[in-house]
């Protein structure tokens, strides 16, 4: 939060300016004057942006150690970064989720794709989990603490410093109660049928991932009635889904002991731990025991973590999805269906679609793709930000 009068900021001559004329959310370092002044700003300072003529452009937060120097707050020139301005953010982010869910258990703030950008809200109930992955959300976080607080009307508000965004940033990763008090342990979210516990201070993220939930819901349906291994489990996300909606049977599969006995406890609560079973390793390692053994399931989903994180690890994290493919094809018995994630930004639908395609090749497979799936809407995409539709699920009948 900076008073007026702001620090300026200037684009070089050879910037093109329309792209923030025109929303574009970001402005990297390699754009924009970074003179003694301007690199001398605190991280987070909020300033004006011109063009090389000096024409405004926008409200920015500045980061001058950042590859992202500049984050555009509002197309207003003039706008005030203040409790009014994140009240009203936040009003119109839960005005869309109250829209789209009945129970306050959702995605609140989706960063850019909410006009909050580097700014992630995950809500469970009177709990709020704010992950600040940029420099400006750092500076601010008391004051967005309350105003979320103000608006949601949510007792307990957590800070997630787990990102490594944070550290592109210059960022810690110390978290902190900073409202309330964190919940004594696992919290139950009722989704797609089953009860899930996510763990808020020690889990992965900010607890739980929602933004699985429509495939979830497209997953339990292939499922009924059939057997279906969950790889890359996590707090058993599409098996609790699937045992939920008529599964004969789901194994997960998690190097995680902790996620595994969230999910445990999950089946337990959502009343079929009878048909639900875990094991603990190497994903591709228990994929190729269970080959080894003749496993085969009806469903088999894959839902990795991000290989391909960025752009200097795109290629080796196609070939790991290639051969995440290429080792759960044959553990899909014929007429079954394969589901596989991906979560890399890096990694757009085409790359991921010809990778996973690959591997399901190159493990004696052909099969048809029925479906493509992204987040639920409580992710919304910022047009001009792939980043912000980072989530891509292949299902495929084998």
């Amino acid at each position: 939060m900076t008073a007026d009068p702001r620090p300026v900021v200037r684009l070089r001559p050879k910037a093109d300016p329309r792209p923030v004329r025109h929303g574009a959310p970001w402005v990297f370092a390699d754009e924009v004057v970074l003179d003694r002044r301007t690199r001398a700003l605190a991280p987070g300072t909020i300033a004006t942006l011109e063009d090389a003529g000096r024409q405004t452009l926008a409200t920015v937060a500045v980061n001058p150690g950042s590859k992202i120097a500049l984050r555009v707050l509002d197309r207003d020139p003039g706008a005030e970064i203040g409790p009014d301005w994140l009240r009203a953010r936040l009003a119109a982010a839960l005005d869309l989720r109250a829209r789209l869910y009945d129970a306050p258990f959702y995605r609140l703030v989706h960063g850019e794709g909410d006009g909050l950008p580097g700014v992630v809200i995950d809500r469970f109930g009177d709990t709020a989990v704010i992950q600040p992955n940029a420099a400006w959300a750092e500076a601010a976080l008391g004051p967005l603490a309350e105003a979320l607080a103000e608006v949601t009307g949510v007792r307990h508000v957590l800070k997630n410093a787990a990102s490594r965004a944070r550290a592109l940033e210059g960022l810690d990763d110390a978290s902190a109660v900073l409202i309330g008090q964190a919940p004594d342990g696992p919290v139950p979210v009722e989704m797609t049928g089953a009860t899930y516990l996510a763990d808020l201070t020690g889990g992965q993220k900010t607890g739980l991932y929602y933004d699985q939930r429509p495939n979830h819901a497209f997953a339990a349906r292939l499922a009924r009635g059939a057997r279906m291994l969950d790889v890359f489990s996590h707090a058993g996300g599409f098996s609790l889904a699937a045992l939920a909606g008529g599964a004969e049977a789901a194994l997960a599969v998690d190097g995680s002991a902790a996620a595994l006995e969230l999910a445990e406890a999950g089946a337990a609560r959502t009343g079929v731990a009878d048909r639900f079973a875990t094991r603990r390793g190497d994903a591709f390692e228990a994929m190729e025991a269970l080959a080894t053994e003749g496993a085969r399931f009806d469903l088999v989903v894959c839902d990795p973590p991000a290989f391909a994180p960025s752009k200097p690890a795109l290629d080796k994290g196609l070939r790991a999805y290639e051969r995440v493919a290429r080792l759960a094809a044959p553990l899909v018995a014929e007429g079954g269906f394969l589901m596989l994630c991906s979560c890399s930004h890096a990694a757009d639908l085409a790359r991921f679609r010809q990778a996973s395609v690959r591997g399901i090749g190159r493990g004696g497979r052909r099969g048809q793709l029925l479906r493509t799936g992204g987040a639920g809407p409580d992710h919304p995409q910022h047009p001009m930000l792939a980043e912000t539709g980072y989530l891509k699920t292949l299902a495929f009948r084998l």
